[in-house]
């Protein structure tokens, strides 16, 4: 039997939704709860690795994610001059292993609700529009209070709700993610048949300028720059108007995506933030996993991949335990904790190089590293 017959999981990102359906799978009563109203995602489309993929496979929807999807196996640099010119076309690490692609992105929203849909397919009670309020640990279970008033025990209680979780306020950690220095203008939209993979450009006015296509008919181009909070202050339109300029520096491919940087289609403007819960990730029986327990800048594109990860091994655990104790917890931060500091600093590292302007960097041995170890599954 699993280690626990009824768990809450608050929030259904990419975490939540993992872990409600590999308990769901496995015979437990899962509730799912989001206090948004529906199926959404902030943001316009996601980069995702191979160590994502290998999940999704194992959570029965990667044939879905391959369809609403756009795969590529290589990597591009560009160099910031007048033609955009292709330093170098390489090929990316394939983590997943080699019979998964490389590198899938795809939009936001539609990864929401692929996800959602199969959480409630196996079994899972999916709850929009729902509040967490508190928490009351008594004894082997979890008192939750929702913000109707209503009250539910469970076994366990995981907190996936994000980077600003409440879960993990409720369980007395305080730890929260703090900014690197970096800000990052993002846009969705249509794929010009020149973008079949992802291109970064290092240089220029930004310390990133770079694209990922999502679909046959969309992807999503982002510029990386010093964080400036007077940013958060502009209109939508001097949203578009700040990216639009910024991307003229750059050419290629970016010639053929900036006339779709238009008011209609907006700017999605965010700070990279990074955090690590150092130590476990639990209190009793309440755990937090995802961005609630760990937080990178996207440099490295690993924030859904270690998420996935987090629900993967902790379902692992809970499903071949005959109870929830210390051991149990210790197999989780042994397992979890390590690995996800490791990737987090390294993408912090990536970020303050190129701050730096330090030209002594070595910039592909941590990339190589990073690689070798998400290759290894969790």
């Amino acid at each position: 039997m699993p280690a626990v017959s009824s768990v809450l999981i608050v929030g259904a990102g990419v975490a939540g939704t993992a872990a409600a359906i590999l308990l769901a799978e496995g015979g437990v009563d899962v509730d799912l709860i989001e206090q948004k109203s529906e199926v959404t995602a902030l943001g316009s489309g996601i980069t995702l690795q191979g160590n994502a993929l290998r999940v999704f496979r194992q959570l029965g929807v990667w044939p879905e994610i391959e369809r609403h999807g756009y795969s590529f196996t290589t990597l591009g640099l560009r160099a910031p001059d007048a033609a955009g010119s292709l330093i170098v076309e390489m090929p990316d690490a394939r983590t997943g292993g080699p019979d998964l692609p490389a590198t899938v992105g795809m939009p936001r929203p539609e990864l929401a609700r692929i996800l959602v849909e199969r959480a409630a397919e196996v079994g899972a009670r999916v709850r929009f529009g729902v509040r967490l309020d508190g928490l009351e640990q008594q004894g082997e279970t979890v008192q939750a209070t929702f913000d109707d008033g209503s009250t539910a025990r469970y076994d366990l209680v995981i907190g996936a709700d994000g980077l600003h979780s409440r879960v993990r306020e409720a369980i007395g950690i305080d730890v929260k993610p703090q900014p690197t220095g970096m800000a990052i203008w993002r846009v969705f939209t249509p794929r010009p048949a020149s973008v079949t993979r992802t291109d970064l450009t290092y240089g220029g006015p930004c310390y990133i300028a770079g694209y990922c296509p999502t679909g046959e008919d969309s992807l999503y181009a982002y510029l990386v720059e010093p964080a400036d909070p007077a940013n958060f202050e502009l209109s939508g339109p001097e949203r578009v108007a700040r990216m639009r300029a910024l991307s003229e520096a750059y050419h290629g491919p970016w010639d053929d995506i900036r006339p779709y940087i238009t008011d209609d289609r907006g700017v999605n403007y965010t700070f990279f933030e990074a955090h690590v819960v150092d130590g476990p990730w639990n209190r009793g029986r309440v755990v937090i996993i995802g961005d609630a327990a760990h937080s990178c800048p996207p440099t490295l594109a690993q924030g859904a991949a270690q998420s996935l990860e987090d629900a993967a091994v902790l379902a692992e655990l809970m499903l071949n335990a005959d109870e929830l104790d210390d051991g149990l917890w210790q197999q989780f931060t042994g397992r979890r904790l390590g690995r996800a500091r490791e990737v987090v600093q390294a993408s912090v590292q990536l970020g303050q190089w190129m701050i730096d302007h330090d030209q002594s960097a070595d910039v592909p041995g941590l990339m190589g590293r990073i690689g070798a170890l998400v290759t290894e599954p969790a």
